[in-house]
């Protein structure tokens, strides 16, 4: 059996189509070996590949393949960087195992979904020595990006984590963001954390404050933080609390939120208001005029018939 490690990612134009677009052509990397590439033209060997088993997590579109062996068992991160991509959705990740091109024999370990183009590595724990892992990169929703590719034994860039949904977030008028987060005891002592900033509409996150971890009296690590940002603009922002990874700590995401600002409405100019209160009196007034206008020479048109 054949353990497979896919990637659906996003095509950058280039001059012609990866000979690894077949799986029978599939390029085959050493450990820490950086592979460049892109999804342009490539196409999708449905027998190869089952959507039902990733469910919304991938939609193929132009994949692309390579293979990995571990010398040796344990962990290893899959690090996905130099990301140059049309749109804004980055790649995702998906690890199975199974027999190359038989979808019935395949069983997904892990479906990783990015939604930017953020330097950022998966984390693939108990890798088995001498078993070939099959990695496969899909343009997503007919993105085109190029991309670094690494299997590695020491992460690069932050994990890759999905955000929470961004659509059930209210817009607040409030361009003040205040971020809380905790540090878990199962983190140990990290020296600082990063926060990452990203608009909705942007390719990357930003580091916009570095936070370092407190320590109490008694030497040990305050578990509670706190930190506020100060919108300029308009928009729906991603932050990212980030752990650093001193002494070979593996990063981890330890808060993320998404905040939607939206400028307050401008207030009305004070004698155009005035102006137009006035007018609607008027207009009112006129409109019982013509009532009580209406009704009078009604009534002495009931009255002449009378008589």
């Amino acid at each position: 059996m054949v353990g497979w490690l896919i990637i659906a990612g996003f095509a950058f134009p280039t001059s012609a189509q990866v000979p690894n677009d077949n799986i029978a052509q599939r390029r085959v990397l050493k450990q820490n070996e950086a592979a460049t590439s892109a999804t342009t033209d490539c196409t999708v060997q449905w027998s190869c590949v089952d959507e039902k088993l990733t469910g919304k997590c991938i939609e193929y579109h132009n994949d692309q393949w390579f293979e990995f062996t571990p010398r040796t068992s344990g962990r290893y991160f899959v690090n996905i960087e130099g990301q140059k991509c049309r749109d804004t959705r980055g790649v995702q990740l998906v690890v199975q195992i199974g027999q190359p091109c038989e979808p019935a024999t395949y069983r997904v370990l892990s479906c990783t979904s990015l939604g930017s183009q953020d330097d950022v590595f998966v984390t693939l724990d108990s890798l088995r020595a001498g078993q070939p892992y099959l990695l496969n990169v899909d343009g997503y929703l007919k993105d085109f990006c190029q991309f670094m590719l690494t299997v590695s034994d020491k992460p690069r860039g932050v994990p890759a984590l999905a955000p929470p949904s961004a659509a059930s977030v209210a817009p607040s008028s409030n361009q003040v963001v205040s971020l809380r987060w905790t540090l878990p005891d199962s983190l140990g002592a990290p020296r600082e954390f990063r926060v990452l900033r990203r608009e909705a509409a942007a390719f990357r996150a930003a580091v916009v404050a570095v936070v370092p971890v407190q320590r109490t009296t008694y030497g040990a690590t305050s578990p509670e933080y706190t930190w506020t940002d100060t919108l300029t603009t308009a928009g729906r922002y991603l932050y990212q609390v980030v752990t650093d990874e001193d002494e070979g700590r593996v990063p981890a995401i330890v808060q993320q939120q998404w905040y939607a600002y939206s400028l307050p409405l401008p207030q009305p100019d004070k004698a155009k208001a005035q102006a137009a209160a006035e007018a609607a009196k008027r207009a009112a007034k006129a409109q019982q005029g013509w009532e009580r206008r209406s009704h009078r020479a009604r009534m002495k048109r009931l009255a002449g018939q009378r008589h």
